[in-house]
């Protein structure tokens, strides 16, 4: 897929509402049918923004698309099986003189990081999926002969490998070519740090805070806050900034590039980890003991908006958000994001409140880390719900936050496909600091019906959001 050119008028200089749902969500958990049906709820219900999360490969014992192989690959159990035998994309043999050739000129477009995964992917199987560390020093240090050598029975497998990601790639343009003539754009999130375990560290050691081995010798997370009382240790590694900042960011580059090949915008998750980000000891419990450590900031920044276009990023900057973080997302006219679900706390400087929202913001109910806005509703103490019943009267919840949402004076409202069916906590996508029963929740078929497409269309019309336009 080739980059998707900058708008000449920036996707959100205009009023638009958004859906958040996961490919992994749809009724069809792929990127067939189900997923061109979606699109064309979204068109019917004036809604021209369908946000996603992370589309990459994950790892077998999460399903997190926040803790991935590969920040640039695709995740080859979203291809639609059925679809890739009807156009008869089985095999690289299989495929007809005009596919191979444009598989052949994609892998070469895309070899910088196509080749490293592939490598890695194969390497990994071979070593019974145990960490790269964890591997032979040869191989786990990439010795270039004792990788040739791992690798040269393996050929059948790397063309396997690559033809799953061309495969990939033709069924999401399939997708985003599908969306744009109804009018939809594609809302990508990029997880600011990258798994330990991944094609991306492997390939790339110098350009993160290792020992000799490979190991991280200062690990990601978050202080204490509203999700977890101990905070977050997450265990990625910590970029080596030096070493990014004497490529040019390179590194960061090519990733925001892909991103922008994908997808139309692109929410930078943890943007507040350019200007610092919370370092927690190896050996430490919990995050409690980290540090903020100083980010590049303005210089990483500048090549990202340079490389991606202006008015195509997003900045997450939910959590401890100190004035220096919003200098850097003001200092480049991002937008930033406001989740209702915090704004009640009696606090009049509330930044949540709509009052506070601004144009240059996205405004959700809740995001993929909150409770659905039922079962967030049905937790609330009398005295939350006083103040919620102030902004939104007696209307029934949810609609009654997802009104509100699409009312904000933010040019972009989305909101999670779970509030617009009604659905409780079981319905719940991510529980921040928690591994089990999260990323598993899928609609049912027929979920996403035309009476519902009208409901929410006649809220979006009357917020002033419905955009009919081919993209």
């Amino acid at each position: 897929m080739t980059d998707l050119a900058p708008a000449v008028v920036p996707p959100l200089a205009r009023r638009r509402a958004g859906v958040l749902l996961h490919v992994t969500s749809l009724p069809g958990g792929d990127l067939g049918p189900s997923a061109h049906a979606f699109v064309d709820f979204l068109a019917a219900a004036g809604v021209s923004v369908w946000q996603l999360l992370p589309l990459v490969p994950v790892h077998e014992d999460e399903a997190s698309p926040y803790n991935s192989l590969s920040a640039m690959a695709g995740n080859p159990q979203l291809i639609d099986a059925e679809l890739r035998a009807e156009h008869g994309l089985l095999t690289v043999g299989g495929l007809s003189p005009e596919q191979r050739a444009q598989h052949d000129v994609w892998c070469e477009q895309q070899a910088v990081w196509l080749d490293p995964y592939a490598e890695f992917t194969a390497l990994r199987e071979l070593a019974g999926l145990v960490p790269w560390v964890d591997w032979e020093p040869g191989l786990r240090d990439r010795d270039p002969e004792r990788v040739a050598e791992a690798l040269a029975p393996l050929a059948d497998r790397l063309e396997e490998i690559r033809l799953e990601q061309w495969v990939f790639d033709e069924q999401w343009r399939a997708l985003a070519s599908h969306a744009h003539a109804q009018g939809v754009l594609l809302f990508g999130d990029l997880p600011i740090f990258v798994a330990p375990d991944s094609a991306d560290v492997w390939a790339a050691r110098e350009m993160f805070q290792l020992d000799a081995t490979g190991r991280p010798t200062t690990v990601t997370g978050v202080p204490p806050d509203y999700f977890a009382v101990d905070g977050q240790r997450w265990n990625n590694p910590h970029y080596d900034w030096d070493a990014m900042a004497a490529d040019d960011f390179g590194w960061w580059r090519r990733r925001i590039a892909r991103q922008r090949e994908l997808f139309d915008l692109v929410r930078i998750d943890h943007f507040r980890g350019f200007e610092a980000a919370w370092h927690v000891p190896v050996e430490a419990p919990t995050a409690r003991d980290g540090a903020w450590v100083p980010g590049p900031g303005r210089e990483v920044l500048a090549a990202l908006v340079e490389t991606a276009g202006e008015g195509t990023l997003v900045a997450e900057d939910l959590g401890v958000i100190t004035p220096e973080v919003d200098a850097l997302r003001l200092g480049f006219d991002l937008p930033g994001m406001k989740v209702l679900q915090f704004a009640f706390d009696g606090s009049e400087d509330n930044p949540y409140l709509p009052a506070r929202h601004g144009e240059n913001t996205v405004v959700y109910t809740g995001t993929h880390d909150n409770d659905t806005t039922l079962g967030w509703w049905r937790g609330c103490d009398r005295a939350t719900r006083r103040r919620v019943r102030q902004h939104v009267g007696l209307r029934r919840m949810p609609w009654a936050l997802v009104r509100l949402a699409l009312d904000s004076t933010a040019r972009l409202a989305v909101v999670p496909a779970q509030d617009l069916l009604a659905l409780g906590s079981e319905a719940r996508m991510n529980t921040p600091g928690t591994r089990d029963g999260n990323w598993g929740w899928q609609a049912p078929e027929g979920a996403f019906d035309g009476a519902l497409a009208r409901r929410l269309r006649g809220l979006v019309d009357g917020a002033g959001r419905a955009v009919d336009d081919e993209v």
